[in-house]
């Protein structure tokens, strides 16, 4: 019960339906076992001594049971679904909040269908257990104590009899637990890696289309399904070597009954209607034994449900605010990096070492290098999404874990390279980072990132409703929009990580010229590909290996005969060659 134990701050403040819930129960368990009470009256003193007066007293008496019974089961049944209902609630939400605070470094190694598995799947398990199998787990014991005390009460010899044999019962059902939830351990793991397929293959429809990859895709979902059956048909062998043996048993233990009861009855140590009656509580005992596996079923997927959803409940943040984090409205914009190195989990190569620069607020500065040279690391150090292994990261003179994470990230406009659309307004998702925005200022950032003139040729302009991930725009227009958010956010510290890539030549030089006024009064970082896009930085840091290997002004650099010569001399000599090419 370890797994409940530590889940329990999600349903215990919901006790109060478990608690009304399990009194019906009580209720409903005491009048079932009336009816071999009634059964046996009816056969000694109606059948057996014919007093037939007994038959309306017994009629109405069981249709009154039975109304009244009708209506402590749905009580019961209803309260019980609102404890695991509203338990689950309080669990996804816990979940979701968690997956907004969890480190970058979280989700390096996560999977996306993976992590949509525990929030569906997983939770619906756990809840279904909260509202059935603890309901079953007591019947059970209520079952069996009422039952027994009913059948001291008519035989002493023959309930010993009874509890002898139960033992055998109890080992085939606890040996099927111990078999089953590793079964079911393997199932739930499974689910999440076809989920994940499903996930990445419908998210990258594209690639996989315009590389002609549908029977690779085919074949990998295959893979993913074929594992998912098999641990589903091992699960299903389990229970049909389990269920069979215990049926078994418990018809093994019916006989022996009904044979030494019915050895009683010849000696008139027990009655006809008692042996019956008796029988019949056997029944109610047998029965909840045997379907003690499905409740053992029930019971090992919500445990490794839990377990699933203790893994995100219980990661490390890492990254979150310091008591008393310094929560200003508004930074200067004073970057400086003093000896920083980085290296991600699992890594043994550092992504940045030993970095050190400072940017005055209202400085460009560009970043260049080859892909992984440590660009975009530089950038995720100053909004915190991970930490340097040594060294500091200051802005305006404070180190960034002093201050409030909120704080901090909404003085800072980010544009990735890969721009994100919500499925939403354009208007909330240009306003995402400040939901107060006037449509005044939402307006005014689209004309700045040279989005407004596309915008109002859309069927509903600002209100046009966007598809999943921006669908439906260009990729341009995906981008301008993103840039539109950032400058909407008003930040002190302005992030391009490649954000012109998206767009042609002729966009790009419109948008650069837009954000050339937007970065006046903010410190600006732009991660370019294309130099062009760095002539106008006030500092340049050329990255290799993680290291920065020169640092200058345009000029200084493309005559300083190092990398950023190299590349600038390539990308000059393509474009010319590209002028030339228009020309003839």
């Amino acid at each position: 019960m370890e797994t409940f134990k530590k889940l329990r701050q999600y349903y215990w403040p919901y006790k109060q339906y478990f608690f009304i819930s399990m009194f019906f129960l009580l209720f409903v368990t005491a009048i079932t076992v009336v009816y071999p009470i009634i059964l046996q009256v009816t056969i000694d003193e109606v059948v057996l001594k014919g007093q037939y007066g007994w038959i309306p007293i017994l009629t109405f008496g069981f249709i009154a049971i039975m109304v009244v019974k009708g209506i402590a089961t749905f009580v019961q049944q209803y309260v019980g679904e609102l404890f695991g209902i509203k338990s689950v609630y309080s669990m996804r939400n816990a979940l979701y909040e968690k997956l907004q605070f969890l480190p970058f470094r979280y989700y390096d190694n996560a999977k996306t269908g993976d992590l949509m598995s525990r929030l569906t799947a997983d939770v619906e398990s756990f809840r279904f257990f909260l509202s059935f199998g603890f309901s079953e787990l007591f019947r059970f014991i209520l079952m069996l104590g009422v039952s027994f005390s009913v059948m001291f009460y008519y035989s002493v010899p023959l309930t010993f009899a009874t509890m002898i044999s139960l033992p055998f019962l109890f080992i085939a059902v606890f040996r099927f637990d111990k078999a089953v939830h590793p079964a079911f351990r393997g199932v739930r793991k499974s689910f999440g890696k076809l989920n994940t397929n499903v996930q990445e293959n419908l998210s990258g429809i594209n690639t996989v289309k315009s590389l002609s990859r549908e029977d690779f895709q085919t074949g990998k979902f295959n893979d993913s399904n074929a594992d998912y059956k098999d641990n589903m048909i091992s699960t299903s062998n389990i229970w049909a070597k389990y269920f069979p043996l215990m049926e078994f048993l418990g018809n093994v233990c019916v006989v022996a009954l009904l044979s030494f009861g019915g050895y009683l009855v010849i000696n008139k140590s027990l009655s006809p209607g008692e042996l019956v009656a008796f029988y019949s509580l056997v029944g109610y005992i047998l029965w909840p034994i045997m379907s003690l596996g499905f409740t053992i079923n029930m019971f090992s997927q919500s445990k490794a449900s839990g377990e699933r959803l203790l893994e995100i409940l219980e990661a490390n943040e890492e990254i979150y605010d310091q008591e008393n984090a310094y929560a200003p409205s508004r930074l200067k914009g004073d970057v400086e990096f003093k000896d920083v190195t980085l290296r991600y989990a699992g890594d043994d190569h550092a992504a940045l070492t030993n970095i050190s620069f400072k940017a005055e607020p209202g400085k460009i500065i560009g970043l260049v290098g080859a892909t992984g040279s440590g660009k975009t690391s530089i950038t995720q150090l100053i909004t915190r999404f991970y930490e340097p292994e040594s060294g500091e990261v200051l802005i305006d003179g404070r180190n960034v874990n002093e201050y409030s994470l909120k704080a901090l990230r909404g003085n800072i406009g980010f544009v990735l390279q890969e721009s994100f659309l919500f499925s939403s307004t354009i208007k909330a998702n240009i306003a995402y980072g400040n939901p107060d925005a006037k449509m005044e200022q939402i307006i005014d950032a689209a004309k700045r990132a040279d989005a407004h003139e596309f915008i109002m040729e859309l069927p509903e302009g600002y209100d046009t409703i966007l598809g999943e991930r921006g669908l439906g725009l260009s990729g341009g227009q995906k981008q301008r929009i993103s840039i539109a958010r950032s400058i909407c956010l008003d930040p002190s510290i302005l992030i391009l990580d490649d954000a012109t890539s998206a767009v042609d030549m002729e966009t790009e030089f419109k948008i650069q010229g837009a954000l050339r006024n937007v970065m006046k009064g903010r410190t600006t970082f732009i991660i370019a590909h294309r130099i062009s896009s760095l002539k106008h930085a006030d500092e340049i840091l050329v990255l290799e290996d993680g290291k920065i290997v020169e640092r200058g002004k345009h000029e200084q650099l493309i005559h300083n005969g190092g990398l950023y010569e190299r590349v600038y001399k390539i990308q000059f000599q393509d474009q010319q060659a590209i002028l030339q090419g228009q020309r003839g």
